[in-house]
């Protein structure tokens, strides 16, 4: 696998794990009742470090692994809520302006 298919696999695993949170209406995938926006945030927590994992799986095939500073975590996660931001849209804004009911 090259380098440059992994870097595009780990953005589409990011995004998925970004917008899962606004799809899906049942707590992390399968457990039921309401869920609130701060269960949806907690998701978006959980699935950015799924992704960090991912991300540090694929880097350790490829190769051996870089450390990273605290600017690397600061520019994924905003790269990770950037990847949210569709999800975030179709749950809150675009159901609402067709008169559906939000049971956030």
């Amino acid at each position: 696998m090259s380098v440059t298919v992994a870097a595009l696999l780990w953005l589409l695993v990011g995004f998925l794990f970004a917008n899962l949170p606004f799809v899906l209406q049942r707590r992390l995938g399968f457990l039921g009742g309401p869920k609130p926006f701060w269960f949806r945030v907690l998701e978006l927590i959980i699935g950015y470090l799924l992704t960090l994992g991912f991300g540090l799986a694929l880097e350790q095939h490829l190769g051996s692994l870089q450390s990273q500073t605290w600017n690397f975590y600061a520019m994924t996660a905003l790269l990770f809520l950037v990847m949210a931001y569709p999800g975030f849209v179709f749950r809150h804004l675009l159901r609402r302006r067709s008169g559906h009911v939000s049971d956030a």
